[in-house]
């Protein structure tokens, strides 16, 4: 939902792969045996989807799989076909978190040719919740819970008309064959991938570390020109945004590397991008920060105060899915301030309230 502060937007950026915009069709040569294809997403502002294709002597293993829409399939199938492969040649999918762009088309494709798909096991809660809506077993969408906990009453109502008597297709959602759970190297015919737990974006978001050739998968934890959305997961967890920031302080550690990203372009040095989203948060937790001094407020209010995108379009200007994305996330960087000791939480009703935290010899604390 919000941006970074990068140069290149990511509407017109080109990787160096291709040497055209990012999102060009094709099966673009990343490394020696790896290709990135994007896969459209038409009714996303992301526009595109990068799924890396790993060659083995075995077969092949494939970073991410796409959503299960018919125009991501057939470009999928494209490109394998562009670089003398087919859906039966893939033996894996590592995805990196449950989202639909991400798993789906994994899903459907694993079932349909055999191939075993990983999933980081922090995701399950999220698959649970799939299939207990769809026989019925959950009475109220949790992201409305949450929504009225930041206050956001109006978007939540509204949210709950738009997705009123959905079901989700199980066919699309099935669980994986693999959970993957704490850091681990993962075998990729004569490769070394280090699976690395990165919650934040997702509870059970992965990436993957080749470290001989130099190389990140990064999924959606480290994007080259936009931040990925936090707190806005159908399960909820305490700190998102605290998890965030330590996975990114995480991956910090490892070499720096190339980034490979779900979506944007290639881009050289992992560490200078971490560097920028922590700064870019901590600059968000300062004007969140700076809203809370104007006294008790909600989430929503806060939202209502700061500038959304790497254009810094007003609230007021956002549909209600980015109002209720803007919204989560701000409640996000707020429930840090809290856990850092910066801000005080009261709920009522289902609504929590923020304020600044009185610091000792402050006026009012005795």
């Amino acid at each position: 939902m919000t941006s970074s502060e990068a140069g290149i937007s990511t509407a017109y950026a080109v990787s160096p792969d291709s040497g055209q915009h990012w999102t060009a069709e094709g099966a673009w040569p990343v490394a020696d045996g790896i290709h990135r294809i994007p896969l459209p997403l038409p009714m996303d502002g992301l526009k595109a989807i990068n799924v890396y294709v790993i060659e083995t002597g075995q077969g092949l293993t494939l970073v991410d799989g796409g959503w299960a829409i018919t125009e991501g399939r057939s470009t999928l199938q494209a490109g394998l076909r562009g670089i003398g492969f087919g859906f039966d040649d893939i033996r894996r999918f590592l995805v990196t978190h449950v989202h639909r762009d991400h798993y789906t088309l994994a899903a459907v494709l694993g079932r349909e040719f055999g191939a075993d798909v990983s999933l980081g096991i922090g995701d399950r809660p999220t698959l649970d919740l799939m299939h207990q809506v769809h026989v019925g077993e959950i009475a109220e969408n949790p992201t409305i819970a949450v929504l009225r906990s930041a206050g956001a009453l109006g978007v939540a109502e509204a949210w709950e008309s738009m997705y009123d008597g959905q079901l989700p297709d199980l066919t699309q959602w099935a669980y994986p064959d693999t959970w993957l759970e704490g850091d681990q190297p993962i075998q990729v015919g004569t490769r070394t991938l280090d699976a690395v737990h990165t919650p934040g974006h997702t509870a059970g978001h992965f990436v993957f570390a080749e470290r001989a050739a130099g190389l990140l998968f990064a999924g959606d934890h480290v994007l080259p020109t936009i931040t990925p959305s936090i707190g806005f997961e159908p399960v909820p967890v305490p700190q998102p945004l605290g998890d965030f920031m330590a996975s990114l302080t995480k991956v910090r550690g490892l070499p720096d590397l190339q980034i490979l990203p779900a979506h944007g372009p290639m881009a050289p040095s992992s560490h200078t991008r971490v560097d920028e989203l922590l700064a870019f948060h901590e600059k968000r937790l300062s004007l969140c920060l700076d809203a809370l001094s104007k006294g008790r407020v909600t989430a929503y209010d806060v939202a209502g105060v700061l500038p959304w995108t790497r254009h810094e379009h007003d609230f007021s200007t956002l549909d209600i899915f980015n109002s209720a994305m803007a919204s989560m996330e701000t409640k996000a960087h707020l429930e840090l301030l809290v856990a850092r000791g910066q801000a005080t939480r009261e709920e009522s009703d289902g609504v929590v309230v923020f304020s600044v935290a009185e610091r000792p010899g402050s006026p009012g604390l005795r």
